[in-house]
């Protein structure tokens, strides 16, 4: 089911008002593919990449086009490993987040 674009602007519009919602976006996103829950991790993956930097800067950031990055998330792509983890850790650069995993016994 498409977004409407009314809910896109509404979730770039938190985001850019509340460091602590977009930081909690790409901790959901972070969290859902460890859990192994990987198509709602896309979304909210490409719910974060929208509301931030957007797919076309973070095209030029990686070397990957913005069509190759917007179907990697998309309902049928299928991102693998090295093509995911440059991602991430671009994302986490550019808006300015930090992953730290927490094991608990």
């Amino acid at each position: 089911m498409a977004l409407t674009k009314g809910f896109k602007e509404t979730v770039k519009a938190r985001a850019d008002r509340e460091p602590a919602f977009r930081a909690a976006l790409f901790q959901e996103a972070i969290e859902l593919l460890l859990n192994d829950e990987v198509e709602t991790a896309k979304a909210v993956m490409r719910d974060y990449i929208n509301a931030t930097i957007g797919f076309d800067k973070l095209a030029k950031k990686t070397g990957t086009s913005a069509p190759s990055l917007m179907r990697m998330f998309s309902d049928k792509g299928n991102p693998t490993a090295n093509k995911l983890f440059p991602i991430i850790r671009k994302l986490k650069t550019e808006t300015g987040l930090k992953i730290a995993l927490q094991v608990e016994g």
